[in-house]
């Protein structure tokens, strides 16, 4: 069974943030790969900043070179829109893999407003990425008051493929600055450079267009 963490996000653009937590959440659970699910719209965003899907998937590609890391957009060939309706669908077509979720502080802070999150944290386990600034809105979050029954030592990280879902690890991590948000103000037309790139994706070998 290969081991296998799933990042979700819009990644407008992937930075080295990203790739950071992803080697990070690899080494402490043991995984084989990560997967950045670069998502074709994520219903929490507003549309009008959001680059296009093959610019945000090249972005992916681009940080993830070199590592055990493999972008894809897999959800614009699943036709899924919630994550929860995603992870089901990665559990069916790939039942060789055990899948953990990760996520970083930021996220569990509004998973309550998540669709059917209690369907996600019962489909796999959560592998939760501390960020700065957010630990006490997490801790307070409506999502955390359910979930806290089923937090892991973080010691026993690397034996989360023996524990049933819902199962929930805080893993900490070094204070990383650097976010989406702060590259677009830098740059808004950041994707301009990948708006002529034919870009196909690593997991399903389809053109994203």
């Amino acid at each position: 069974m290969a081991r296998i963490g799933i990042l979700g996000g819009s990644f407008n653009p992937a930075h080295g943030g990203h790739r950071a937590i992803s080697l990070f959440a690899q080494d402490a659970l043991g995984l084989d790969e990560v997967w950045w699910l670069v998502s074709p719209g994520n219903p929490l965003k507003p549309a009008q900043d959001m680059a296009p899907l093959p610019a945000r998937l090249a972005s992916a590609r681009r940080q993830a070179r070199r590592a055990p890391i493999r972008a894809t957009a897999i959800e614009a060939q699943l036709g899924t829109r919630y994550t929860v309706d995603t992870l089901r669908a990665l559990v069916r077509r790939y039942p060789k893999h055990d899948f953990v979720w990760l996520m970083g502080g930021d996220n569990l802070r509004q998973f309550g407003a998540w669709r059917d999150w209690r369907g996600i944290a019962r489909i796999m386990t959560i592998a939760v990425i501390a960020r700065p600034g957010y630990a006490m809105r997490a801790n307070g979050s409506l999502a955390m008051a359910w979930l806290r029954r089923f937090v892991r030592p973080a010691c026993q990280s690397r034996h989360w493929t023996d524990w049933r879902p819902p199962a929930l690890v805080l893993l900490r991590f070094r204070p990383d600055p650097r976010s989406a948000t702060l590259l677009r103000q830098a740059d808004p037309l950041w994707h301009r450079e990948f708006t002529t790139l034919r870009v196909r994706d690593p997991l399903t070998r389809a053109l994203i267009i």
